[in-house]
């Protein structure tokens, strides 16, 4: 739906669960520099599969997959990806596992080839982008739900990430927690992709929103318009096609 130039594409992607169906169905999407899209559906539709995919964590088993205009299919095309795509995981916890702060945030960089002075001063500057100044060394476990969150945006932001993908970012936050969260989104010149039940937080941080049910995926329309829909129609779990003029 963007105008500029295609960073992610899946063509007829399937993903199956052994004995549990399928994941995604035949899935094609293209992601464009500069798009913020949201992606809304309910539990088990395919969203965090569809996330999993473009990161590598899961392989295609049908369908071709695009990164930053490269096909990627091996361990090694997705190491490279994974350099310029990071991928916020629902659970913080998943996400931090080093003893403190900064060594969570700073082992990108190292990962990344920066001599460890130079991977601490990243994972600092980091820190003090996001008000978490004073956060260097805390006990990661020790942190609260939203505090883990926003550690756990740092880790990926302190790599520098032309595209984002973020699972639930909103989830267990409180609303303090969640209007820093839109005012870094907000600061951020990156395209990415959030997937999240919460309609207030696609309408203020995307541009577009698709849909997921069993497996697939339709483009759904504006966001800002999707938020008022879902109002008007609260029973709508997942919000149903209208043109972009209504």
């Amino acid at each position: 739906m963007g105008s500029g130039s295609v960073v992610i594409k899946l063509e007829d992607v399937c993903y199956a669960y052994p004995g549990a169906g399928n994941g995604l169905d035949r899935v094609n999407f293209s992601l464009h520099t500069g798009e913020r899209v949201g992606l809304v559906g309910g539990n088990g539709s395919g969203k965090t599969t569809f996330l999993h995919i473009i990161i590598g964590i899961l392989k295609t088993q049908a369908g071709k997959l695009s990164i930053l205009g490269e096909p990627v299919s091996s361990e090694k095309d997705f190491f490279r990806v994974r350099q310029q795509v990071g991928l916020l995981f629902q659970n913080s916890d998943d996400q931090l596992f080093s003893p403190t702060v900064i060594e969570d945030v700073a082992f990108g960089p190292l990962n990344l080839g920066k001599k460890p002075d130079e991977a601490c001063e990243i994972a600092r500057q980091t820190l003090r982008d996001l008000n978490l100044t004073g956060f260097e060394d805390r006990v990661t476990y020790t942190l609260s739900g939203g505090e883990k969150k926003l550690v756990a945006l740092a880790t990926i932001l302190a790599m520098k990430p032309d595209i984002l993908l973020l699972d639930e970012p909103t989830s267990g936050l409180d609303e303090k927690t969640k209007d820093r969260l839109s005012e870094i989104l907000g600061e951020l010149a990156v395209t990415y992709i959030i997937v999240s039940h919460e309609y207030d937080f696609l309408a203020a941080n995307t541009d577009t929103i698709y849909a997921m049910k069993d497996g697939g995926l339709t483009y759904s329309g504006k966001s800002a318009f999707m938020h008022n829909h879902y109002h008007i129609h609260p029973a709508g779990e997942i919000p149903h096609q209208h043109s972009d003029s209504e």
